[in-house]
């Protein structure tokens, strides 16, 4: 499963162009949760998550499907950790105001990472 498929310099420069604006819109997200008040909406992750559905088979055995899952994994991770720690904020808001927070740096931290070793060619270790 780690065997990389060489691909033409075409295709792996559309399979990054695919990841710096997949980054990005999950970047915009990422940071508009860490900023109270800045909340850009859940339509942008939802832009960049399907983009990255439905773009992943392309990257097969090349080392950016390693980013593909990353960002899947993150926004899926993120989304379950969201909903089961919803419940806090029914007991009282502090509660659920911070393990928002520690969630929202988490996934700022995760696309940073990510994107950062997109910038240098090099895959995601999971």
């Amino acid at each position: 499963m780690n065997d990389v498929i060489e691909v033409s310099d075409s295709r792996e420069q559309s399979l990054k162009t695919i990841g710096h604006i997949s980054y990005a819109l999950h970047a915009i997200v990422a940071i508009g949760a860490v900023i109270p008040g800045a909340q850009p909406g859940i339509v942008l992750l939802l832009i960049a998550f399907i983009l990255d559905l439905v773009k992943k088979s392309d990257a097969q055995g090349t080392w950016q499907e390693s980013h593909f899952r990353w960002r899947i994994n993150s926004v899926l991770w993120a989304a379950g950790l969201y909903v089961v720690t919803a419940p806090l904020f029914l007991l009282l808001y502090l509660p659920g105001a911070l393990a928002w927070a520690v969630i929202s740096i988490w996934f700022l931290y995760r696309v940073v990472r990510g994107w950062m070793n997109l910038n240098a060619n090099k895959a995601m270790e999971l």
